[in-house]
């Protein structure tokens, strides 16, 4: 039987998080056996905003690094560097001509990053989306696995693609769907509950690397924002910062939150944190150490970006012909 088909990607911004290994990578490891996968270093969207050229390689390459360290297989996933596939930026410009200023005026993560400074946003920061659908309908994907806040992009592009099939009355691109990571996976920020754990964040007191040590992991998880209520209970709306820390002791440990609320019933948050932190380094212990073994071998970690982006560019350059033949231009 085929295995189903599914594409996914994270911005080339340095060094990555718990936010990004529970939330995604962790999940991606899981479908290799599963599906046909598809995964890629997103560093044309990273240069929405201003980024130094070098910043930009290094992170590039921590990224890379940060895959391979979490347990991404190039022999069972293709792995790949969204900017060594020129069709990305080809297919990205001819569905900006077929996508309406209201579409992407309603996205609300321009909204969110943008601010009250949108005029001097970027046209790349507002046509994102744009460039994402053409990401994933390169590659005729069945699913993307996404956050609850990524829902709306892929609504977005299945109009996208449901414009363009119903132009040429032809089914040029396959209307994925999304496949939603459990709540648990949504971690917030240590210092405020009410925002996901971000690269962006000025403090990083704020998140885990996952390229931070021992004693930095449990220095940030002691200082972790709690509340004045002394007892461990479980509400995300009113105690999220505690309803964080429970989430992620429930991933590490493989348990529900239940469990972890009933097992610490009693207990102060001293001796919380320091369980937390301590199956915390036991999870992020050995992916920091092959991190810093993938860094020392750039060169590896380029190989390995290069086969993929040969084979997903075969994809991508097969579907790229076509979208163009239909469109009238001469290929």
């Amino acid at each position: 039987m085929t295995k189903k088909r599914v594409v996914s990607g994270i911005q080339a911004t340095g060094d990555l998080h718990l936010g990004n290994y529970l939330g995604a990578i962790k999940c991606w490891t899981k479908m290799q056996d599963e599906y046909e996968c598809f995964f890629f270093i997103a560093d044309l969207h990273a240069i929405t905003v201003p980024r130094d050229p070098e910043e930009l390689k290094l992170s590039t390459i921590e990224v890379a690094a940060a895959f391979l360290a979490c347990g991404l297989d190039p022999e069972k996933s293709t792995i790949y560097l969204q900017s060594h596939i020129s069709a990305h930026s080809e297919l990205a410009w001819i569905l900006n001509c077929m996508t309406p200023i209201g579409w992407l005026g309603r996205m609300t993560q321009f909204k969110d990053k943008a601010g009250k400074d949108r005029d001097n946003a970027s046209t790349g920061l507002f046509t994102y989306p744009v460039l994402q659908a053409a990401d994933v309908l390169l590659y005729h994907p069945h699913l993307v696995p996404v956050g609850d806040d990524q829902k709306q992009h892929i609504e977005l592009i299945r109009d996208i693609a449901g414009a363009v099939n119903r132009k040429f009355a032809t089914h040029i691109f396959t209307l994925p769907e999304p496949l939603i990571k459990v709540e648990n996976a949504r971690i917030k920020s240590l210092r405020d509950g009410a925002k996901k754990m971000s690269k962006s964040d000025p403090s990083d007191a704020s998140r885990i690397n996952l390229s931070d040590d021992r004693d930095l992991i449990y220095q940030k998880f002691k200082r972790a924002k709690t509340d004045s209520i002394a007892e461990i209970t479980y509400d995300a709306s009113l105690r999220p910062e505690v309803a964080n820390l429970i989430n992620l002791y429930a991933e590490f440990a493989g348990k529900t939150k239940e469990q972890v609320v009933h097992e610490y019933e009693g207990c102060g948050f001293a001796k919380f944190k320091d369980d937390l932190a301590e199956i915390a380094c036991e999870v992020i212990g050995p992916i920091t150490t092959r991190y810093n073994e993938f860094l020392k071998d750039p060169v590896e970690l380029f190989k390995v970006l290069r086969q993929g982006s040969d084979k997903a560019g075969e994809i991508a350059s097969a579907t790229i012909q076509s979208v163009k033949k239909e469109f009238g231009f001469f290929c």
